[in-house]
């Protein structure tokens, strides 16, 4: 009947809904121990951090008020204004960080200086997009950035600044946050000397790492309590000491308080900045874990929970200040009510080390992005997770950030300087955020330049305000962040640099087939039986290292499969579409090329490659000789029609002879393949050593001869990389001068 809806559907429509909220509701739940710990756990340090330099000298109660002002409004316009409700937008098919969006941007532009394959010419339905006609602004940004190419690098190298940062605050946040929780046990132990406290915070660390190989979803089940806990014990210590000690607190929400605070403090309200700007941190952590979770499920956990807990937390300690200003530098222990100190201090370490979790997954995603688009050396990636893909755990990145946590924390012991370079780095990567959304907001998504522009007048200004604050004191730990940032964007550059050089080379030095079946004769190549797939990046004629090999030993199996393994500016490419697979030379001679496209976060499942490459070559046998199968119909119906009107001519006849036989020829060629399988499979990989030319800069050959060849040497090889036997592997070793 017309109007009615069958009941069926109703139901498994209510399922899936039901479904959805259940999932995103768990995933909320879950981010709250991944995603949210180093933002919750900053009312520990935030103030103590503030009042520790000039401003000693304005502790009155304008000041302290004038202060959760300034926390209030910074809360309320970076993570939930910018971050939840425009940053998180701009996910790159649910990918977050400072790649994501550089990616986004290569992908709608030619802003991109990395040597990846433009995936919209190649047919993949994840970058396809809404076409949409460019503004005038975007135009013009567009081509200028494709005229001068100086701008391309300086973007890349802003990007990798950002991801130099990020993997800086990955050794900072655990530092910060698990000595300042450790440091407050001196408020009931006064006497207890600080070695035991860093020796306590070097256990606490090294347990906090050597748990991150359990996975995102395991270890966010555990913290997910613990942060729920704390932000519950925060939010209500926050509303007790509100109405025992000051209610009037609620009036500091205006912003005419910090207009208050800067007229009386001055240049001493200005350096406070570096201490307030420590209730940002962890707020990137928000974009950057986004392939962790889900946008809609972050935006829950925070709206829902985490920021009205935050504003309590901060007015209520502000309250007991008021009161109580000689606590000023153990405020936040202070003004715990002395009933329940012990368990919140205990909540408080534990949360410490939940707080750690968030970047470090960060760190972890942004490192995998890197790796994937050939910026980063190659490591070893485990996903941890059969439902969340982003979900990964890198042991070589998670052992390297414990030494370098365990090393600050044995170094320096002051937090205030550790909360001078932790508040640099946050910061700065905000920064480096909102300069790629002007871009993102007038170039991808097409917006009128005076909108982007707002964007980062309103963010960037404030942001710029902190980071000023943080510079003035880079002589006192601030440095720490700028060194780590400069360190790794090297490495990264060198890295990409000598990637390029290399790839540059191959394409370069490549050999046409033609030229191997002329002089094939008189090399006297044989052909032995088996299989062998041949890896390198020429994705059309013949890679110098196999013309280098053949010429050397003239033999090569009966089945050769060229495999071209492409980066491409995307996440995820569809498996249906991931391989594709041509025919190199006449149908005799049995070579194939097979180009495999990879997003930056695709699973790359080395046991599974060779059976799934092979399959797809047999399936192109397959289709092949079904098409020769339709054209033989095809003709066969011709040619019975043209025998009806008495015009069958020999050349017909002929033609489709050679059809049939073509099309029994493909079947045979699957059974040769199944036949060259078994009698085994070989892999053949260029070992392309690049070295500095004589005449190079010493610059250069320090780069390339020593940077650039220790990470050579020293990260995951190739063959390793891709899940190769090492008895199959037959590697063919050229020197390449730069």
């Amino acid at each position: 009947m017309a109007g009615q809806m069958d009941p069926e559907s109703v139901s498994v429509s209510g399922g899936l809904r039901m479904n959805f909220y259940t999932t995103t509701l768990c995933l909320a739940y879950q981010s709250l121990g991944i995603v949210y710990g180093d933002l919750s756990i900053s009312p520990i340090y935030v103030y103590k951090s503030t009042f520790s330099g000039g401003l000693q000298l304005y502790e009155e109660d304008h000041e302290i008020l004038g202060v959760l002002s300034m926390v209030f409004w910074t809360l309320t316009l970076i993570p939930l204004c910018k971050y939840i409700i425009f940053v998180l937008a701009a996910d790159d098919n649910g990918e977050g960080g400072t790649f994501a969006l550089y990616s986004s941007l290569c992908r709608h532009s030619r802003m991109g200086i990395l040597n990846t394959v433009d995936p919209v010419h190649q047919g993949i339905s994840s970058c396809r997009s809404e076409i949409s006609n460019d503004t005038r602004t975007s135009l013009l940004i567009k081509e200028f950035f494709e005229k001068h190419k100086s701008s391309r690098i300086v973007l890349l190298l802003v990007v990798f600044l950002g991801t130099g940062m990020v993997i800086g605050d990955g050794i900072l946040t655990p530092t910060m946050s698990v000595l300042s929780a450790v440091y407050g046990i001196k408020v009931k132990v006064p006497e207890l000397h600080e070695d035991y406290i860093v020796v306590i915070a070097c256990i606490i660390l090294v347990s906090l790492f050597a748990l991150q190989h359990y996975g995102t979803q395991r270890v966010g089940f555990l913290f997910a309590p613990i942060m729920t806990a704390w932000l519950l014990s925060i939010s209500g210590v926050g509303i007790y000491n509100i109405f025992r000690w000051n209610p009037g607190v609620i009036c500091a929400l205006s912003p005419h308080y910090i207009y208050n605070f800067f007229k009386r403090t001055g240049r001493a309200g200005w350096s406070s900045l570096g201490g307030i700007v420590l209730c940002l941190t962890g707020t990137e952590a928000m974009f950057a874990d986004l392939g962790h979770f889900s946008k809609l499920s972050i935006r829950v956990a925070f709206t829902g929970l985490v920021y009205p807990c935050l504003v309590l937390a901060y007015m209520g300690e502000a309250a007991y200040l008021s009161k109580h200003k000689m606590d000023l530098h153990s405020s936040f222990y202070m003004a715990i009510p002395e009933v329940i100190f012990w368990p919140v201090f205990i909540i408080a370490t534990l949360a410490s080390v939940v707080g750690s979790q968030a970047i470090i997954s960060a760190t972890f995603s942004i490192v995998s992005q890197c790796r994937g688009l050939r910026c980063f050396p190659r490591v070893k990636i485990k996903h941890t997770s059969n439902q969340i893909h982003g979900q990964i755990y890198i042991p070589e990145v998670n052992w390297i950030l414990m030494v370098l946590c365990l090393a600050v924390v044995i170094g320096f012991r002051d937090t205030d300087m550790i909360g001078n370079a932790y508040g640099l780095a946050a910061v700065t990567v905000m920064f480096i955020t909102t300069c790629l959304m002007f871009l993102i907001i007038s170039t991808v998504w097409k917006q009128n330049v005076l909108v982007a522009l707002l964007f980062v007048v309103i963010f960037g200004s404030l942001e710029l305000l902190y980071i000023s604050a943080c510079l003035s004191k880079v002589h006192k730990g601030g440095w720490l962040p700028l060194l780590f940032a400069l360190v790794i964007l090297s490495l990264m550059s060198i890295w990409n640099y000598g990637t390029v050089k290399k790839d540059a080379f191959e394409l370069g030095n490549k050999v046409s087939l033609d030229r191997l079946l002329v002089s094939g004769p008189s090399l006297g190549i044989a052909r032995v039986p088996g299989i062998c797939l041949v890896y390198s990046k020429v994705a059309s004629g013949l890679p110098p290292m196999f013309a280098h090999f053949v010429t050397n030993f003239p033999a090569f199996h009966r089945t050769l499969i060229f495999v071209t393994l492409q980066s491409l500016m995307v996440p995820k490419v569809p498996v249906d579409e991931r391989f594709v697979v041509n025919r190199v030379g006449p149908p005799e001679l049995l070579i194939f090329r097979c180009i495999v496209r990879y997003g930056y976060k695709d699973v790359r499942d080395c046991y599974k490659f060779e059976t799934e490459l092979i399959e797809e070559v047999a399936e192109f046998m397959k289709q092949e000789a079904h098409s020769k199968e339709m054209a033989v119909r095809e003709l066969s119906l011709n040619c019975m029609s043209a025998a009806a009107g008495n015009e069958v001519s020999m050349a017909s006849s002929e033609k489709r002879r050679n059809h049939i036989k073509g099309g029994s020829a493909g079947c045979q060629e699957v059974s040769k393949l199944k036949e060259a399988r078994e009698a085994g499979v070989a892999y053949m990989m260029g070992n392309t050593c690049v070295v500095a030319s004589d005449v190079s800069p010493f610059l250069k050959k320090f780069a390339i001869d020593t940077v650039y060849g220790f990470l050579r040497r020293n990260c995951r090889r190739p063959a390793i990389a891709l899940g190769i036997p090492h008895t199959s592997l037959i590697e063919v070793g050229i020197l390449y001068q730069v």
